[in-house]
Parts: C-alpha cells; sequence; structure tokens
C-alpha cells in the first residue's frame, strides 16, 4: 500500500507563497502520474494539478495556472509551489498517484492513493 504525506501548508498573508511537499513511502513518482487536489468547506475537491509519470508534463487548473509549479524532486517527493496566494486558495491540499496513464485525469476517483491533506489558509 502506497502511503502519501503532505506538508508545508500554514497561514499566510495574500501575495505570499508556499510550498507544499508530497513525500512517498515507495519510489513511485517515476511509474505513477500524481495530481493535486483541493478541497475548501461545504465545497466539492477540486483538481490543481496533474503531472505525467517522470514528470515530464504538468497541466494545471485555471484557477492556479501561472501561479503554482510542480516539481519532482525524485521518485519519492513532489512539491507544489505556490505564489501570488489569495483568499480563495484557502482549503486543503491533497496529492494523490494514479497508476493509470491518461493524462490529464481531472476527476478524484482517477486516482489510487491520497494523503491526508494539509491545510492552506490564505488571510486577506
Amino acid at each position: 500500500q502506497v502511503q502519501l504525506v503532505e506538508s508545508g501548508g500554514g497561514l499566510v498573508q495574500a501575495g505570499g507563497s508556499l510550498r507544499l511537499s508530497c513525500a512517498a513511502s515507495e519510489r513511485i513518482f517515476s511509474n505513477y502520474g500524481l495530481g493535486w487536489f483541493r478541497q475548501a468547506p461545504g465545497k466539492e475537491r477540486e483538481f490543481v494539478a496533474d503531472t505525467s509519470r517522470g514528470g515530464r508534463r504538468t497541466l494545471y487548473a485555471e484557477s492556479v495556472k501561472g501561479r503554482s509549479t510542480v516539481s519532482v524532486h525524485n521518485a519519492t517527493m513532489v512539491y507544489l509551489q505556490m505564489n501570488s496566494l489569495k483568499p480563495e486558495d484557502t482549503a486543503v491540499y491533497y496529492c494523490a498517484v494514479r497508476r493509470g496513464t491518461a493524462w490529464p485525469s481531472f476527476r478524484p476517483n482517477q486516482y489510487d492513493y491520497w494523503g491526508q491533506g494539509t491545510q492552506v489558509t490564505v488571510s486577506s
């Protein structure tokens, strides 16, 4: 069973930056696609980004495009850098991996393993 652990969330002022980490219990990021999602209170889980196997391509949601960057550090660690944060970015952020090769994959049910999430709060 693959385990994922997110970290790096916190409270930041609007316009600030955070770098979220996703650590895997196995060397999987070269063989699995990686997704980032977020969920605000009372809302459905929302797609943020999807990185293809090996990190060759990443597609971002329009809501974060130009402000966020996914980087694959190695086979067990991936980062999501978020800049120019806005109050509407406030949510719990999750990383997830999928065995499927379809890219991009926008739906949560396309992913096989999930982390526990990390809270990002952006104050105005």
